[in-house]
């Protein structure tokens, strides 16, 4: 905060990495009510053209977003490890009840156990990108009725439109900032 204890007070945004290591960042800093105009102008160039969003969204989202594949995989994967995890308890059953060759033995449980691992690791990310897509699928549908909430452009900013709407900002030079929102579209403000 510049001139925080006076009249004048006023809120300035900087650059995360400004004073990081031997380099100072060169991007300038801005003060919050030139970001919340740029904001408002990006956001009603999206508005503009919000029509055009919801139809890519719906045209584009089950195949970004589709996890009926992954899922059948999933299921595979499970039902792989349940078999495997089977045969490693035979094994060490058939081990404790009869004389095995223990080379032999060490060698068969440990492909066994190697299988399932695989699976494992496989299960891992196979669920991880499943819960990817359903949380990307989750926020770009959150912005898209946020979208479809407005009736007419943005006139003040509100918080609430900023948190919904806006992944991040980038700062390039004074007069080129963007805006990145949640779709994935950027705007030059």
């Amino acid at each position: 905060m510049w001139h925080s204890n006076s009249k004048y007070r006023k809120t300035i945004w900087q650059c995360n990495h400004k004073f990081d290591g031997g380099e100072k960042c060169g991007t300038p800093h801005l003060d919050e009510e030139t970001i919340k105009q740029l904001f408002l102008k990006a956001a009603n160039a999206i508005f503009a053209e919000k029509d055009g969003v919801r139809e890519d969204y719906d045209s584009i989202k089950d195949t970004l977003f589709g996890t009926a594949e992954l899922e059948t995989e999933r299921l595979r994967l499970q039902e792989e490890m349940n078999v495997v995890a089977e045969l490693i308890e035979q094994c060490v059953a058939e081990n404790a009840r009869v004389a095995l060759d223990q080379t032999e033995y060490q060698k068969k449980y440990d492909g066994l156990a190697g299988r399932f691992n695989r699976a494992k690791g496989r299960l891992s990310e196979v669920s991880q990108a499943i819960t990817e897509r359903q949380a990307k699928r989750e926020k770009i549908g959150r912005f898209v009725s946020a979208l479809e909430k407005r009736d007419g452009p943005l006139t003040e900013f509100n918080e609430d439109d900023w948190y919904s709407l806006v992944e991040y900002a980038t700062v390039y030079s004074r007069e080129d900032i963007r805006f990145t929102f949640k779709n994935g579209m950027e705007i030059k403000a």
